[in-house]
């Protein structure tokens, strides 16, 4: 086969960080036409190399050929114009502009007012954009405000975004982490059409199905160096595991009978209203004990962050009662739950879970910097948190360019993951709520936490999991609570409930008895 096939050809790519090797010699070349996937680890190199390809930043060794030309991208405008296009994981929309206005953001269609003053044809636009959307299958009203939108219309919005600037090769970036089972059916046959079209389709990631069920071809990468290249038809989701973490996985989480003891949390009643007023929680009750992972299931938006900020405190219950070992909690602070026995991972680490500004070693005090020690007297004992931090680092796999001193903005969201998952498992309390623990991690990263999370509940803490992962949901756990619209349509034993069922439950087809 000629070079000409080759519509992107990466040759010797290396690319430094103070600290880290992010791509280490890495050579892939795609074809005009496919979908190729990158699989990796967090922290693998993977969003590094993509971003050498849309020009955000230059490699330190290696070259670039696009269409057989050798070319030197120098900026994200740059890559634009040589139809290069990119999805971020965490969207580049301004909230407040409309989806039109963020599409022809920086490429506006104009035509002169009086013959000679440019003016933005918006009328134009949002026609261009209207039979765009359809052509592509990509449902969006062009005159709608971001800020309303749900975060899988934003994607759509921003995959219009590169079609409108004509992109041919389209880069997507862990583009499923933040959508419900239903919206990643959606967009991967968004993606499928989009190849269809005669696109080149570039998709990041590191869930196995998903590649199984898209991509043509797939590069591996562990620790940034370029591990093999398959034909997924040919390979199967537990030797593309085993390349990328580099030693065989297990799927499956080992554990024992649970022991349950004693009621731990008893939540009774309890209805929470969201900011705009909306009772986002009705009338919800479930206990979970000692020795026991009690799991909510749920699709995404059917109340599982209200639920889990009012136990944790960060929002008030509007009515009904939450309960610690007995005591009512319903009205004390985030620090007197935390001092009670509440352990909190949340699903939002960047605002809730971390000081992004701070270094690691900080972020891993945040919880109890104020006693012993960590403080005497008021005075904080750098030691003391040194000493933590180095333990904690090397305890939970912390990978991190300069270890303790490291700012915590700087890891890659596995790591960030793990530094929250790191301090709250390590203050030992009775009640653990893990939100979404493992979104957005790799293979290697979550079958350590899924034991973790059994490991607690063996040391006998009461496990509460809200996952929006069907299947983590059925590994773990030993009760589950299905929650819809706000309510607990059904509580079971999981032995006795099939993914069916508890599919059908999510989906509000089986309207259940809680009891």
């Amino acid at each position: 086969m000629g070079d000409s096939d080759f519509i992107v050809e990466m040759k010797h790519i290396t690319k430094r960080f103070p600290g880290i090797v992010a791509n280490d010699d890495v050579s892939i070349s795609i074809k005009k036409g496919e979908i190729f996937a990158l699989l990796g680890e967090n922290g693998a190199g993977k969003s590094t190399i993509m971003s050498v390809l849309f020009g955000m930043y230059e490699p330190d060794e290696g070259e670039i050929l696009i269409r057989g030309e050798k070319v030197n991208i120098t900026s994200p405008r740059h890559a634009t114009k040589l139809g290069i296009g990119m999805v971020h994981q965490h969207f580049k929309l301004v909230s407040n502009y409309t989806v039109t206005e963020n599409i022809i953001l920086g490429s506006e269609p104009q035509n002169k007012l009086w013959g000679f003053i440019p003016r933005v044809n918006i009328k134009k636009a949002n026609e261009d954009i209207a039979a765009l959307s359809e052509r592509y299958g990509l449902k969006v009203d062009p005159e709608s405000v971001i800020s309303d939108l749900n975060v899988s219309t934003q994607q759509r919005v921003e995959i219009l975004k590169m079609l409108y600037r004509d992109a041919e090769i389209l880069i997507f970036d862990e583009p499923t982490a933040v959508l419900t089972p239903q919206e990643i059916e959606y967009l991967l046959e968004i993606i499928r059409g989009l190849r269809d079209g005669g696109k080149t389709v570039i998709i990041i990631t590191h869930k196995l199905e998903e590649i199984k069920a898209i991509a043509d071809r797939c590069a591996i990468l562990n620790r940034g160096r370029l591990i093999d290249i398959k034909d997924v038809k040919e390979t199967s989701t537990a030797e593309m595991a085993r390349l990328m973490v580099g030693h065989e996985i297990s799927f499956s989480v080992d554990k024992a009978e649970a022991v349950p003891g004693d009621t731990v949390l008893k939540v009774d009643n309890l209805t929470v209203r969201n900011e705009t007023g909306f009772e986002a929680v009705k009338n919800v009750s479930f206990e979970v004990h000692a020795g026991e992972i009690f799991a909510i299931a749920g699709v995404s938006g059917n109340g599982q962050n209200e639920l889990a900020d009012a136990i944790a405190g960060l929002a008030r219950n509007t009515s009904g009662k939450i309960f610690l070992d007995g005591r009512d909690i319903s009205g004390s602070s985030i620090r007197q739950r935390t001092e009670e026995g509440v352990a909190y991972i949340p699903e939002d680490r960047h605002n809730v879970g971390l000081v992004l500004g701070f270094t690691l070693k900080d972020n891993l005090v945040l919880k109890n910097y104020y006693s012993p020690p960590f403080s005497e007297k008021g005075v904080l004992n750098e030691n003391a948190m040194n000493d933590n931090g180095t333990r904690l680092i090397e305890k939970y796999d912390i990978r991190s360019s300069r270890g303790n001193r490291t700012i915590v903005s700087s890891m890659s969201g596995g790591n960030q993951q793990k530094a929250i998952i790191a301090r709250e498992i390590d203050l030992k309390k009775k009640l653990i709520i893990f939100m979404q623990p493992t979104r957005g991690l790799d293979v290697g990263a979550i079958s350590n936490i899924h034991k973790q999370i059994v490991a607690e509940r063996d040391r006998g803490a009461a496990v509460l999991l809200i996952s929006l992962e069907l299947d983590e949901v059925m590994n773990l756990a030993d009760t589950i609570g299905v929650i819809f619209d706000g309510k607990i349509t059904r509580i079971a034993k999981a032995s006795e409930l099939s993914v069916n069922e508890v599919g059908e439950y999510m989906a509000g087809v089986k309207k259940g008895d809680s009891r």
